[in-house]
């Protein structure tokens, strides 16, 4: 027990000490605020840029539809034949021109429309046009059979079904899709966490085994105890950082969006030009910060203890079952280059369960196969944190099926270091002979 502490602490120490670590502790949380305050000044910089559309309208329909907003300014061309108000639109520098031609009734208009562009045009302006459209073309075809414009405007007018939990409790809309997110975020630096110090612990192995300072090592310690100081000494260093980076970004972060007065709704661009493109249907304001505070409300109840709590024990066991299997790799290689045969099918279960879990998790979290994955212990540690964002028990995941996936990740976990431990006792001292899959199976009878 007290060399695997030396052991741990001598990885540990190695770690922290290294100024390529160092410098990337205090850089990234800098880099990251830096990249986030970037975002935020192009999303505002490519707001700010009005589009000018504009109109030569010969019909008789469509006078007053087409209203100046925040992102899109029209101008009304009159008496101009076609070719010259193409040619102006295109000379002044404007983002198109929409041709509404003449005819006898609005249907006839709509289908001889046609909006020019010089390229192309984005798909968010086209819906805005054909927003405009289909909205005049259903009041018309109401008002033919009876229907007046006040009645037109009732109909459109927006519906919302309430829900509830069977308990009575209200539910807010969209939010089962802002708690997958929650998880996914948790299940991603999971993930990110096994590769960045996954790959530390392997290339650590790797490099003391080319440097023959093994053969030192070796002789005073078990392997076993070697390979698992190494895994738990990256792990804490890697702990370490990640705490670092936490706090330090918060810190920072915040700092930037008070000094610099960032609006964090500015993140949120493509929601409100949507938002735009069918005033008729908007909500009204208030409407829209009831929704907001409900939100709120609901990420408040997310029971966050709870899945910061399993966020430790599912990074724990994931990490410690993957560094296991990376450490394994370190010893049966010479360079990292014959590592690439190994890595690709240990990191493709961490894909899989990325994108599994979040097309299953996002439209059925109880389903087969987003209950199936979450047991699964190399695809577990991710999207079982996805489901839990919804909660423990009734209405979230079951107790029974949190329990049976943890003691799968430890019972795996006592496996694949039972596995790994042979490969690393015989590996640790081969050289000049590139493994196989093969020859990794002999080493497993030994």
């Amino acid at each position: 027990m007290d060399k695997l502490l030396l052991i741990i602490k001598r990885e540990y120490l190695a770690k922290v000490r290294n100024k390529s670590f160092v410098i990337m502790t205090f850089l990234s949380p800098l880099l990251m605020v830096a990249m986030v305050v970037l975002i935020a000044f192009l999303t505002k910089l490519n707001d700010s840029e009005k589009q000018i559309i504009t109109v030569l309208n010969e019909s008789d329909f469509f006078s007053n539809e087409f209203v100046t907003t925040e992102t899109t300014s029209y101008i009304n061309l009159k008496d101009l034949p076609l070719d010259v108000a193409i040619d102006s639109t295109e000379n002044m520098g404007y983002y198109g021109m929409l041709h509404i031609p003449e005819a006898s009734n609005i249907e006839d208009v709509a289908i001889k429309t046609f909006f020019y562009t010089k390229e192309a045009p984005s798909t968010t302006v086209l819906e805005k046009l054909e927003s405009i459209f289909k909205t005049r073309l259903e009041q018309d075809r109401l008002y033919e059979i009876g229907v007046s414009k006040q009645q037109f405007a009732t109909i459109q007018e927006p519906y919302t079904m309430q829900t509830a939990t069977f308990s009575g409790e209200l539910n807010v809309k969209g939010f089962n899709e802002i708690k997958a997110f929650i998880g996914g975020g948790f299940g991603y630096l999971i993930m990110m966490f096994i590769i960045i110090y996954g790959g530390f612990v392997m290339r650590s192995v790797i490099e003391e085994k080319t440097s023959r300072i093994i053969e030192v090592i070796i002789s005073s310690v078990k392997p076993f105890q070697l390979m698992m100081g190494k895994i738990i000494g990256t792990s804490l260093a890697g702990i370490t950082q990640f705490a670092i980076w936490i706090i330090s970004a918060s810190i920072l972060l915040t700092a930037v969006v008070f000094f610099f007065d960032i609006d964090p709704s500015s993140f949120d661009a493509a929601n409100q030009m949507g938002v735009q493109a069918v005033p008729a249907a908007m909500p009204s304001v208030g409407m829209v910060n009831e929704k907001i505070i409900a939100l709120g409300m609901e990420v408040y109840k997310i029971p966050w203890v709870m899945l910061i709590s399993f966020f430790i024990v599912y990074f724990l066991l994931g990490y410690l079952i993957y560094s296991s299997i990376y450490a394994a790799i370190g010893a049966a290689v010479d360079n990292e280059t014959d590592t690439q045969q190994f890595v690709f099918p240990v990191i493709m279960p961490l894909m899989l369960a990325i994108y599994v879990g979040f097309f299953s998790v996002f439209n059925n979290p109880h389903g087969p196969t987003a209950v199936a994955f979450s047991l699964f212990p190399l695809t577990s540690p991710i999207v079982m944190l996805m489901r839990l964002s919804s909660g423990l028990g009734e209405g979230g995941v079951p107790i029974w099926q949190l329990v049976v996936s943890i003691l799968l990740l430890i019972i795996t976990f006592i496996g694949i270091v039972w596995f790994a431990a042979k490969i690393y006792r015989i590996g640790i001292l081969m050289y000049g002979k590139k493994p196989s899959y093969k020859e990794l199976y002999k080493w497993l009878k030994y």
